[in-house]
């Protein structure tokens, strides 16, 4: 009877407490770079956008990336997300609406190879657009409380949660590449930082609500420097080479 009662009291422990995985990681954007390690081969890269250009935009993961509210297409170096979470049709018109620019589209998987190894294979979708440079940009998110650190694709008890601080972090990193050359025009990163209180995250809702605030600030701050890094490209290529 004892061992039936404590039977019966694990499975309701069990039943009532529900699990939440952290999102895949984002991807080292040196690390896919086709001169990566290669200092001769990276300083033979020339500019060779014309203005007005047009931009295509691809969102890079690690390969296998998912999260509660997206996947990744393709494997290798990387897999790209297709699927729009933290962008708005406002972010594209920011992008559109940037001096010099005459068109921005996403890459679409049909596009995409299944695997991928660098930056040319980008640069080889996004020449299929007649597109003059490619934005690539990733987004790391990492979660913390004062005794844990929870790492990419990691299952947590919510239960389990200490009832401390906790943190939710989340990192944009982007560059502008040259579709034509591969030179790489820039590259920029901003940070979104999310204190709360763990106990918060009693549900699976909760912590999404705290990733997806932190993942779509750290995307628009992004933005802003990518605004800045392509005012200073127009400035210093553009005269050079006009349409």
């Amino acid at each position: 009877m004892r061992r039936l009662i404590l039977a019966i009291g694990l499975a309701a422990v069990l039943a009532g407490c529900s699990t939440y995985t952290t999102p895949g990681a984002g991807v080292s954007l040196a690390s896919i770079s086709e001169a990566d390690g290669d200092i001769a081969a990276a300083m033979s890269r020339q500019p060779a956008m014309t203005f007005p250009a047009r931009l295509a935009v691809a969102r890079l993961a690690s390969s296998g990336f998912r999260s509660s509210s997206n996947d990744s297409y393709g494997t290798g170096a990387f897999s790209v997300v297709t699927t729009r979470d933290i962008e708005s049709d406002e972010s594209l018109t920011r992008l559109s609406a940037m001096p010099g620019v005459t068109a921005v589209a996403p890459l679409s998987r049909l596009l995409l190879p299944v695997r991928t190894s660098d930056t040319r294979d980008l640069r080889t979708a996004a020449a299929q657009l007649r597109a003059d440079a490619v934005l690539i940009y990733t987004i790391d998110t990492r979660f913390r409380t004062e005794t844990a650190q929870l790492g990419p694709l990691q299952t947590v008890a919510l239960g389990f949660l200490p009832s401390k601080k906790a943190v939710v972090n989340a990192t944009c990193a982007f560059m502008i590449v040259d579709v034509r050359t591969g030179f790489v025009y820039g590259t920029g990163e901003t940070t979104a930082m999310g204190d709360q209180r763990s106990n918060i995250w009693g549900s699976g809702a909760a912590i999404e609500t705290a990733r997806l605030k932190a993942e779509r600030e750290a995307y628009e701050d992004a933005l802003g420097e990518i605004e800045k890094l392509w005012t200073s490209i127009v400035v210093e290529h553009g005269a050079a080479r006009p349409a």
